[in-house]
């Protein structure tokens, strides 16, 4: 089988695993190869033809099953209302101190919501002072509990300016990173995808979306405190809150609490970055794709020359 006929049963298998059926033009972005347009339609006709994968109005997928166009459809309507909460969180959050960028994450990111949706997001910190920056938006969404609206608050993924190269290299994490959504920090995430250059490898049709973050603002409350803290008690201090988190994190993850998607909770963590631990999810889903990749290409092969 012609290799970009891989790629494109590639590119379906991987979002057929969370459902999600792509436009041709989505299908195109997400190749792991550049190819003339004219070549990808032409495979992509012909694996339609032949019944490889199926085609519902605009969008292709593997499973022949019309629910999922409705899912999809349902879910970028509900996306696209909050997608618009998601910008005013990010114009609250952007107030607190030492903080560069934010940009919605997860399933958000990919313009698709449901009734249990969250907004994930990822915040760049200043350098050295992430610990300091997350206690203080962590201490404030505690408050959020109380009008029940934590869901709006899933601040799960942090970096800093001192390190925003991500060290896992794969093609999940490669389309994380490809469809951020900045909301906050322009400058700090041209640095953040020219650090992450290597997504390219995986992605060489995704262009990096830079042009939705606005630029940040400084608040009072952001200003005094960066000041009051922009010495050698400001690093005890960050250094002080990066061990208490760590050891309360190791304690959640000892005793196997889980979070609210049944997932053993776990926090990966260093002086410059806190998130989800990848050994939770990320392996397994890894897994799953090349089993699901493989299968699919062996049965497409079967198809095509019988």
């Amino acid at each position: 089988m012609p290799e970009v006929k891989e790629n494109i049963l590639a590119t379906l298998a991987y979002f057929d695993m969370f459902n999600y059926p792509l436009t041709r033009a989505e299908v195109y972005v997400f190749l792991k190869r550049k190819y003339p347009y004219e070549e990808f339609e032409d495979a992509l006709r012909c694996l339609t033809v032949n019944g490889v994968i199926h085609q519902f109005d605009r969008f292709y997928t593997l499973k022949k099953d019309h629910y999922q166009i409705i899912r999809r459809n349902e879910g970028n309507k509900m996306a696209a209302e909050l997608i618009k909460v998601a910008g005013k969180i990010g114009n609250i959050l952007v107030c607190f101190p030492y903080v560069r960028g934010i940009a919605i994450s997860g399933s958000l990111s990919k313009n698709f919501a449901d009734e249990f949706s969250d907004i994930d997001l990822f915040i760049i910190t200043a350098k050295n002072r992430l610990w300091v920056a997350r206690t203080i938006m962590h201490c404030f969404k505690k408050l959020t509990f109380l009008v029940k609206k934590e869901h709006y608050f899933c601040m799960n993924y942090y970096v800093d300016e001192q390190q925003l190269e991500i060290p896992e290299k794969n093609i999940y994490t490669a389309i994380e990173i490809g469809t951020l959504i900045p909301l906050q920090g322009d400058l700090v995430f041209e640095q953040f995808y020219l650090e992450n250059s290597w997504t390219r490898e995986f992605l060489p049709n995704k262009n990096m979306r830079v042009a939705t973050a606005k630029p940040v603002k400084a608040s009072f409350f952001k200003l005094v405190t960066e000041f009051l803290l922009d010495n050698r008690l400001g690093n005890a201090i960050d250094n002080m809150l990066m061990k208490i988190t760590e050891s309360r994190w190791a304690k959640k993850t000892e005793e196997k609490k889980q979070n609210s998607h049944g997932f053993i909770m776990g926090m990966a963590s260093g002086k410059h970055f806190s998130k989800p631990d990848p050994g939770n999810f990320q392996c397994e889903l890894l897994a799953k794709y090349e089993r699901l990749v493989s299968s699919i290409l062996q049965g497409s092969e079967a198809t095509t020359t019988s």
